[in-house]
């Protein structure tokens, strides 16, 4: 039976990032993935926007660690030549009734430490995006995207130059706590065997399969596990020439953002994500849905052709907040919440989850520090 400090579930943007900062304090780490490649869920099915740090409560975690976040992921895409750009996106009231709701979303930004926003007027906003149509707008210039392969790529290799190992086709079936330490026994889902690992810490950042990897802890209280709520996302694409330069995002809706327009970073055009409740995890974007997007997008981009959209993507969120509830925060749960040392969950990974992932892995290392040796 091998034997580690720690043992990271998920090989996701946060599982790699966490990965990445204990390798890096000198930690024998090791990432257990159940798929074949790294990111293969969340991570790689998502907008790629790094987030200003704009919508989210004043005082949570969400909001906290998106604004601390942005700064470290810009710096680090910086220093790694990792594929990014600093674009900037226009929040856009379409009608008169929601210029409050705007002015409510800068207030509340500012008090999240976000500083940097304007209020534009319409003409203002036009003369920035001549294809948009709105009757106000905030810009956040602070805003941009980058490269999520590539971010993952870049912490995989200096988890493992700190000595960290990935385990890919690994699936944790059970685990026990006994003597101060994580008995894990995994499956390898090439060879169906069995193996036991031994850690004297465990982080469990397996994103949609965080929630299920808790249930099969043995001492880990049941109430300590929210349920998993699924949110599909789903994007459509135009082809052809850009019309914006920025990101282009409508007020926020019920579970998301609304059908917001993101770039990548050749500036093709991507729409979305909406959001669908589901009860299975199912990655099919359903054709039909343009038609609703089309007119979503038409409310601030009247240009928009007809039957011009094409099915892109979907992904898929592990909301802990269900349909017409509040949305719910990110759990970074340790020892205070389910009083077992060295034992971090984190539930309800989803945006700003990207933007913040090296804010995330430096507070898991925080609620470890105090056990190293």
């Amino acid at each position: 039976m091998d034997s580690v400090d720690c043992v990271v579930a998920g090989a996701g943007v946060i599982g790699l990032a966490v990965a990445r900062e204990l390798a890096r304090q000198g930690m024998d780490t090791v990432i257990v993935e159940i798929a074949d490649a790294i990111g293969t869920e969340t991570s790689s099915r998502n907008s790629e926007v790094i987030h200003a740090g704009i919508y989210y409560p004043t005082g949570s975690l969400k909001a906290k660690l998106c604004v601390e976040g942005r700064a470290k992921l810009y710096a680090y895409a910086e220093q790694h030549n990792i594929g990014h750009k600093r674009c900037g996106k226009l929040i856009v009231a379409t009608l008169p009734e929601q210029v409050a709701t705007l002015e409510g979303i800068a207030a509340k930004a500012k008090a999240c430490g976000v500083d940097d926003l304007v209020m534009l007027s319409g003409a203002q906003a036009r003369a920035m995006e001549p294809s948009l149509s709105c009757v106000a707008a905030v810009l956040s210039p602070s805003t941009g995207i980058i490269d999520s392969h590539g971010l993952m790529l870049a912490l995989l290799g200096e988890a493992e130059d700190g000595g960290g190992f990935l385990s890919l086709n690994t699936e944790i079936v059970s685990g026990r706590i006994e003597g101060g330490r994580f008995m894990l026994r995994t499956r390898d889902r090439i060879s169906g065997n069995d193996y036991e690992i031994a850690a004297r810490h465990f982080v469990n950042a397996a994103g949609l399969g965080a929630n299920a990897i808790a249930s099969k802890l043995d001492g880990l209280d049941p109430s300590c596990v929210p349920k998993l709520q699924l949110a599909r996302g789903n994007y459509f694409s135009v082809t052809g020439k850009p019309a914006f330069s920025r990101l282009i995002y409508p007020v926020p809706e019920p579970g998301g953002l609304g059908v917001h327009l993101t770039l990548d970073l050749n500036g093709g055009m991507r729409f979305g994500p909406d959001v669908e409740w589901i009860e299975t995890k199912d990655y099919c974007v359903d054709p039909r849905r343009a038609d609703h997007f089309h007119g979503e997008i038409r409310k601030y981009w009247p240009g928009i052709a007809d039957a011009s959209l094409s099915p892109a993507y979907c992904g898929i969120r592990p909301k802990l907040s269900g349909p017409a509830e509040p949305a719910g925060d990110f759990v970074i749960q340790g020892a205070e919440t389910h009083g077992i040392d060295n034992l971090v969950n984190l539930f309800g990974i989803e945006s700003p989850g990207l933007t913040s992932s090296l804010a995330i892995a430096e507070l898991v290392a925080q609620r470890l520090r105090r056990t190293y040796v």
